[in-house]
């Protein structure tokens, strides 16, 4: 037996979450089974604890949308007992049960090789946001990033955070749009040498283009900040759209796109294909500074994911949630 956090629905469609014991054979077919180490907390785990389930569909259901561990056994030759692992996206957590218990067993297919340079706890304070950053920023390289300053919306955030130390890391002036003002110190120890208040941008404008200001921008608020932002981009500059935090609508014009030739580039971290995947990981291990990571870190147990999956609903969790599982 071991411990998983358990989210169950009753007869009147109300939804609790509560550590419990089950075992080996209540876990879902797979062809790997995961010793978890190390989970975090994203907002679509906020979700799917928190009342109504949101992206539940089945219960009981485990959630924790990634994670990272050693195999313990495995019917595919790609992996085999006591290697490192880790899995983020595949809708693991939310169709299929996820991290947030002391053993998983999901398809060698949703699995990547730990990087040489990577333990697991560090593997997890990536995580998806941080996994999803450094997609923006690898798409945002290919596209070509101008001059001018890099701009990182919800600059606190899990995608920000790590969005901010990696350009920072690669030699980026990278400005860090945040509504909390005490987080400004925290998001300059991170790299950022700008910081814009939210409410600077947080409004729409009539005037569909604006100064030329941004050389790229890493967006995880979508809304009425990023169809801002769109006006204010430099010639031929990319912004990468990672979240939708600000809303799903998009309050713009076709101007930034057929008059500066801006990209809107679209970050998808759930079905990214194997070799992208592993792409991503070996420049996380390359690119983001420990040290930096390590300053993002909020520590936590399985125990305290109920009140945590609250609180980054309401943008009230700062940085990287790393939840030792095995506590």
């Amino acid at each position: 037996m071991f411990n998983a956090l358990i989210v169950s629905k009753d007869d009147e469609g109300k939804t609790s979450a509560a550590v419990e014991q089950i075992g080996i054979d209540d876990l879902p077919e797979g062809e790997v089974t995961v010793s978890v180490e190390y989970s975090t907390v994203n907002y679509k785990d906020g979700l799917c604890i928190g009342p109504g389930g949101g992206l539940v569909r089945n219960y009981p259901h485990v959630p924790g949308i990634d994670f990272a561990g050693t195999v313990e056994a495995s019917d595919d030759d790609r992996y085999k007992p006591g290697d490192k692992v880790v899995l983020t996206g595949w809708r693991v957590g939310e169709a299929h049960w996820g991290g947030y218990a002391q053993k998983a067993r999901v398809k060698a297919d949703w699995l990547v090789p730990l990087p040489d340079g990577l333990d697991t706890r560090q593997a997890m304070a990536v995580g998806t946001a941080g996994f999803t950053a450094m997609l923006a920023v690898m798409a945002l390289e290919d596209h070509g990033i101008r001059k001018g300053p890099v701009l990182v919306t919800g600059a606190a955030g899990g995608v920000g955070s790590v969005a901010t130390a990696i350009l920072a890391n690669l030699g980026h002036e990278v400005a860090g749009v945040t509504g909390r003002p005490e987080t400004e110190e925290y998001l300059k120890s991170l790299g950022a040498s700008r910081i814009v208040p939210r409410e600077e941008i947080n409004e729409t404008t009539k005037r569909p283009l604006e100064g030329e200001t941004w050389g790229g921008c890493v967006d995880a608020v979508g809304g009425a900040m990023l169809a801002r932002v769109l006006g204010q981009m430099e010639y031929g500059a990319s912004v990468a759209a990672v979240g939708l935090a600000g809303g799903a609508a998009l309050p713009a014009t076709v101007i930034p796109f057929l008059l500066r030739g801006v990209n809107l580039l679209g970050i998808d971290s759930v079905m990214q294909p194997y070799d992208n995947r592993l792409r991503a990981w070996q420049r996380i291990a390359k690119d983001l500074p420990m040290d930096k990571l390590e300053s993002m870190v909020q520590p936590a147990t399985l125990g305290d994911l109920p009140k945590l999956g609250a609180d980054i609903l309401k943008g009230q969790v700062k940085g990287r949630v790393v939840v030792d599982v095995k506590a």
